[in-house]
């Protein structure tokens, strides 16, 4: 993204001249997180991303590769507002690339990121980012999690299990090997992935919604499709919340079919 300033030194830092400018920033940033659905016959996905200023540090992605694959990922920087977004907008276009020439290689794709995060950012700046690649001719999802909450597959017969394997978040360190992992996905499963502004969405009495909430909501929506799961788990947290949101929150469901 490029923002207009009055001045730009390595002291002074870059200003947005108008709201236009902010909402024209916000626009593009939109625009990244609009994806072309490739024809995945046996995976049902949806996601959504609602922030809470006009620019935001969450981000979600779904890339086509190859051999009926698809590549997905969800991300959150650190910090809000605009440090936050330009974080993210680093890691998604970092994340594209690496996606280009290593798709299939989650561990390679999160090592290139990491080291261009490293560089670019400052000493304090991070993100967590979730990365899988879904094969439909064997219904496997391999992954990598760089220190995003975990995504949990939820399997038929009610048994959670949490995607864990991967490790810190991109941008901390340098020169950090990623571990991949894998799991074989069933007819009827289903994967949800979610930053931590869902779950830690908070009611007027100052409880947090929770993974317990998020779980109740997915079961009230169990019968929909994803994008109605997706919405239905935000009017959910919505109601929990009486429509209050601190932070960035995102949502992704994938259903095996």
């Amino acid at each position: 993204m490029k923002f207009r300033s009055h001045r730009i030194s390595a002291t002074v830092p870059v200003e947005i001249e108008t709201c236009s400018e902010w909402t024209a920033a916000s626009e593009v940033q939109q625009r990244f997180l609009q994806y072309l659905e490739p024809a995945i016959d046996t995976l049902s996905y949806s996601a959504r991303c609602r922030q809470v200023r006009e620019l935001g540090g969450d981000a979600y992605d779904f890339v086509s590769l190859p051999h009926n694959r698809l590549a997905l990922a969800v991300g959150d920087a650190s910090g809000k507002g605009l440090a936050a977004a330009l974080m993210i907008s680093n890691v998604q276009s970092s994340l594209r690339t690496a996606v280009a020439f290593a798709g299939n290689d989650g561990a390679a794709v999160l090592g290139a990121v990491n080291r261009e995060v490293h560089a670019s950012s400052l000493p304090n700046r991070y993100a967590t980012l979730f990365y899988g690649v879904f094969d439909e001719a064997t219904r496997a999802l391999r992954y990598v999690n760089a220190g995003h909450n975990p995504p949990m597959v939820l399997r038929r017969d009610r048994s959670v299990r949490r995607l864990e394997s991967g490790g810190p978040p991109v941008g901390m360190f340098p020169n950090w090997t990623y571990k991949e992992g894998a799991v074989r996905l069933d007819p009827g499963d289903l994967v949800l992935a979610f930053t931590d502004g869902v779950t830690e969405a908070v009611n007027p009495a100052g409880d947090e919604w929770g993974e317990e909430g998020l779980l109740r909501a997915v079961a009230e929506h169990d019968a929909q499709s994803a994008d109605e799961m997706v919405e239905g788990i935000f009017r959910s947290m919505d109601e929990f919340s009486l429509g209050r949101q601190s932070d960035d929150a995102t949502v992704m469901v994938l259903r095996v079919l």
